[in-house]
């Protein structure tokens, strides 16, 4: 009776560890896809925050109040994005953001 008792936990044991690592599987699956459109996202309204500043310095734009909402409006959203950036930091292209660091650089200057 303990032999067969044991061995039934035994077996339940590892059919719930199979299950879990299952599970963590899929769950590491999601959050690498989150934290891939995650980084997408923000260099994407990083290089609109980009053009809308390099509008701004255009000659017919400059000074537009609406145009300068924006870009606050801009700067605010990356700065949210940029706390959630932290976490997923790991899968950003980093290339592509020194390019954009860059670019705004040369419009700053």
């Amino acid at each position: 009776m303990t032999l067969s008792l044991i061995h039934l936990i035994l077996a339940l044991s590892i059919a719930l560890n199979g299950f879990l690592l299952w599970y963590m599987v899929v769950l590491l699956r999601k959050f690498f896809f989150i934290s891939q459109n995650m980084s997408d996202t923000y260099l994407a309204a990083k290089a609109f925050g980009v053009f809308v500043e390099s509008m701004y310095s255009m000659e017919s734009y400059h000074g537009e109040p609406m145009i300068q909402e924006l870009m606050l409006r801009i700067r605010e959203v990356l700065a949210d994005m940029e706390k959630f950036r932290e976490i997923f930091e790991y899968t950003i292209d980093a290339e592509l953001e020194e390019e954009l660091d860059g670019a705004a650089e040369e419009e700053e200057a």
